[in-house]
């Protein structure tokens, strides 16, 4: 009985603790229902929505001429919403066949069945953000909104397209380096510089949390909407960027060079006209994959020559007709012997002609004749010509240069000989530059000048201004002789090679060879590295553009600068001349200085209406369509290229050559007047849609 008893206690008091946990559950909940729901209802709505960043699109980078270098084009996300309260199982049913076959014959990346097995198992899922493509172009949207299911729109067919952005650059690799890119987060050239201003201010988007975690953007009235990025107009002129980059292209592959940079820029302003950094891939080709031009400081080489002859001429120490011997081409200076490139060596000449013909032995004992005793002098008037500053420039990554002083450690018995030849300095391409044509522009030396404008919708909001960071790197008479010696350094000496009857060019040759970390100035397989270089202005009686050319470790038997060099800058300068200095040349007989040129036709065309002159034809074109310059009895073909998708230059055409070019790039014409397009209602070089209109009005 008393088991029993024992047994019916235990049981009541495992009934009274349920249900005083019962209870204690019970009054919980009420708790939390009535006391802190509110708290919990907001947690929960913040965990199932949340503020999304949405990009605006980076503005644009122009050519000179306003012409597209990188833009950002428009593609797109296609998601769908498959859940059952959007789209309906007749509307899936009935059309889920096609769309799939329709979206294996759009991208061509898989089946209809592996299409349709993927919506299936979304559909299964009611998955309601499912990914169908990413990378998708406006043509393609336009194609899918018509497709079944998809044209039923967001509400009925769960159709989702979300726009994102894609760099482009319409030139491809043209000045890739400067214009810039972004990899990994990070920015290069121009893109890098002027990030802030390019990519404008993002906006906010509500987002919601979907069927499988995914986030689904809502349609709020408070969304704010991004402000898109400013454009940059540069200084860079497509026509001579073409020049430049495929006449340093041909010499790089002749020679198999290792890299290689030219650079343009205007005399008077510093403005950067064209620019190409090459380097050899293990393929063979050439691509911009470093801006040697701006971020490689090393030793120039024979055309610091100009900074030490301009030293000397500055501070008395020599004339232009005072003797030098160079003897047989050899000198030594300590433990070390300093050589002539010419064999034998050039005997006694002025150091005038020392300059001209680049005599190592010459320059480096008139610099330590007048500076022996006081190589500070000497070092200290370089650095006045401001050789020892970087340029300062908005793109980032600018070598620094150097210039070494007599109280470093370093400074040695052979310090002050080779540094007078260019050896133990150290500058950029550009800083060289910079400093020649400081003497194209009368001793002043400009700021390398990217950016002219910067525009928000086509208006102008900020416009640079050239600037000048030494008012005078020499006196007038100094300039005026070292001017003398860079024409006779083209006229007479080491690039006699490229003189030119038609118009002056001045510069100076360089032949550096390339120190190695370990090997000296031989690399591991004891063959010695040359750097080549040549840098003037022309032409040189009214300076308009200064030019460098530095060609690194060719790998034939021409190493030298007049030898590599000097004809990739003879080429650009004799084509920037045809085509964009207006240089009188009095004398000619009235018929060939009233040659004809045009801007853009038909090359047969052309070659036909040349035939009937007495003139000289440098035809060397491939393509089809051609520009022509017309100067005194020659007449030059430059190559016309249409890229696909942006609108044709065709001013200057005639109405059956305009037809043609623009209806084969997919544009409707109308035009009025007769004569020859002088205006056309698309600018050139913007991309366009297939179909787009487009008016010309010839003259």
């Amino acid at each position: 009985m008393d088991d029993k008893k024992h047994i019916i206690q235990r049981l009541y008091l495992v009934y009274f603790a349920m249900v005083l946990l019962g209870m204690a559950i019970l009054f919980r909940v009420i708790y939390i229902q009535a006391v802190e729901g509110e708290k919990w209802r907001e947690m929960a709505r913040i965990s199932s929505m949340r503020i999304e960043n949405i990009d605006a699109i980076r503005g644009d980078i122009c050519a000179d001429d306003g012409r597209l270098l990188a833009t950002s084009v428009p593609v797109y996300e296609i998601r769908m919403d498959l859940s059952n309260q959007v789209v309906s199982d007749e509307v899936y049913n009935q059309g889920i066949d096609s769309l799939a076959l329709l979206l294996s014959q759009l991208f061509g990346d898989r089946s209809k069945a592996g299409y349709l097995a993927d919506l299936n198992t979304a559909r299964k899922n009611q998955d309601r953000y499912f990914l169908v493509k990413r990378n998708v172009s406006y043509h393609q949207l336009q194609a899918l909104r018509t497709f079944p299911i998809f044209r039923l729109g967001r509400f009925r067919g769960g159709f989702l397209p979300i726009e994102r952005s894609r760099r482009e650059m319409p030139y491809r690799t043209m000045a890739q380096r400067t214009i810039g890119y972004e990899r990994e987060g990070v920015y290069v050239g121009l893109e890098g510089a002027y990030r802030k201003e390019l990519e404008g201010i993002q906006g906010k988007r509500l987002m919601l949390r979907a069927g499988g975690g995914s986030w689904v953007p809502i349609n709020d009235d408070n969304e704010i909407q991004p402000e898109n990025g400013k454009d940059l107009i540069t200084t860079i002129n497509i026509s001579m960027q073409d020049i430049v980059e495929n006449a340093l292209l041909r010499q790089l592959q002749r020679s198999k060079a290792e890299f290689g940079t030219a650079v343009v820029m205007e005399v008077s302003t510093g403005k950067i006209k064209a620019i190409s950094n090459l380097t050899r891939r293990p393929s063979g080709n050439y691509e911009e994959t470093f801006n040697y031009a701006v971020g490689e400081s090393t030793e120039p080489g024979s055309t610091f020559k100009l900074a030490s002859m301009i030293a000397l001429l500055e501070d008395g120490k020599v004339k232009p007709e005072e003797m030098v011997h160079t003897g047989n081409g050899s000198i030594a200076y300590a433990d070390q012997v300093m050589r002539d490139a010419k064999e034998g060596g050039f005997g006694s000449i002025t150091a005038r002609r020392a300059f001209e013909v680049s005599s190592n032995v010459g320059i480096s004992q008139l610099v330590v004749k007048a500076y022996k005793d006081k190589p500070q002098q000497f070092v200290d008037k370089l650095k006045a010509m401001g050789l020892d500053k970087p340029l300062e420039l908005e793109i980032t990554g600018e070598g620094q240069p150097m210039i070494t002083d007599p109280k470093s450690p370093s400074w040695s018995g052979v310090s002050l000989p080779w540094m007078s030849i260019g050896y133990g300095v150290s500058l950029t391409p550009l800083q060289t530059l910079s400093f020649y044509n400081a003497v194209a522009n009368k001793g002043r030396m400009m700021k390398p000048m990217f950016v002219e404008e910067i525009r928000q919708t086509g208006k102008t909001i900020q416009r640079f201004q050239p600037q000048v960071i030494n008012r005078s790197i020499a006196s007038s008479s100094t300039l005026e002789t070292i001017h003398e010696m860079l024409i006779g350094v083209v006229e007479n000496g080491t690039a006699k090679n490229i003189y030119s009857s038609l118009y002056p060019i001045a510069g100076k040759t360089g032949t550096a060879q390339v120190a190695n970390t370990s090997q000296g100035y031989r690399n591991v397989h004891g063959r010695t590295s040359y750097r080549s270089s040549f840098v003037g202005y022309f032409p040189a009686d009214q300076p308009a553009y200064s030019i460098i050319v530095v060609i690194h470790n060719p790998r034939g038997v021409l190493y030298s600068g007049g030898q590599l060099a000097a004809p990739v800058f003879k080429e650009i300068s004799d084509k920037i001349f045809a085509t964009q200095i207006n240089y009188p040349q009095p004398g000619f007989d009235n018929l060939l200085t009233s040659l004809p040129s045009f801007k853009n036709g038909n090359a047969d065309d052309f070659r036909t209406i040349y035939s009937a002159f007495d003139c000289k034809l440098i035809d060397n074109i491939q393509t089809a369509w051609a520009t022509t310059v017309a100067k005194n009895d020659t007449v030059s073909f430059w190559e016309k290229n249409f890229i696909d998708n942006l609108v044709p230059d065709v001013v200057g055409m005639g109405l059956k050559d305009a037809f043609f070019v623009l209806e084969n790039a997919g544009l409707r014409v109308r035009f009025s007047g007769r004569g020859v397009v002088k205006r056309q209602s698309l600018q050139p070089g913007v991309r366009f849609s297939p179909g787009n209109q487009i008016y010309i009005e010839l003259n």
